[in-house]
């Protein structure tokens, strides 16, 4: 159960992140600069979030495969989450990089999406890898063994 439930819940907001980057009333312009390969869309998203028409086509993407994974199964829902998690995890590292955190040009992945990647990684981790659901369909948290 939580598997579905978390991944409706990334797919609405990366549908819903992906839609408002491409609404100009959201995006504040980029500093001074600052350019990438791509500039359609560039500026930051509710003045926080760098973004351009690849980061919202990506957001759109990973917003609708997670909808397939909710309506497919449950399997399918905890596959999605730990694809997530280990994606958002690389862009995390990524955008520490001077030179990679533009995703050579094409892709802003700096300033505050480092730390939104992160949460995004740790709680998809958490609940793709963490969470088991037993068979009688309730949730427990994994036991740490040594």
């Amino acid at each position: 159960m939580w598997w579905r439930n978390v991944t409706l819940v990334y797919a609405a907001a990366f549908t819903a992140i992906g839609i408002l980057g491409f609404v100009p009333t959201f995006l504040s312009p980029p500093p001074e600069g600052m350019t990438l390969a791509v500039e359609s869309f560039h500026g930051y998203l509710l003045g926080l979030f760098p973004v351009n028409l690849l980061h919202n086509i990506v957001h759109l993407l990973f917003g609708l495969w997670g909808f397939f994974a909710y309506f497919s199964s449950r399997l399918a829902s905890r596959s999605y989450l730990r694809s997530v998690a280990v994606a958002y995890a690389v862009l995390t590292v990524l955008g520490f990089i001077p030179g990679l955190n533009t995703l050579f040009g094409l892709v802003p992945l700096h300033g505050n999406d480092i730390w939104l990647h992160a949460v995004l990684a740790i709680v998809a981790g958490y609940v793709g890898f963490m969470v088991h659901e037993t068979e009688a369909g309730t949730e427990k948290r994994a036991e740490w063994r040594a």
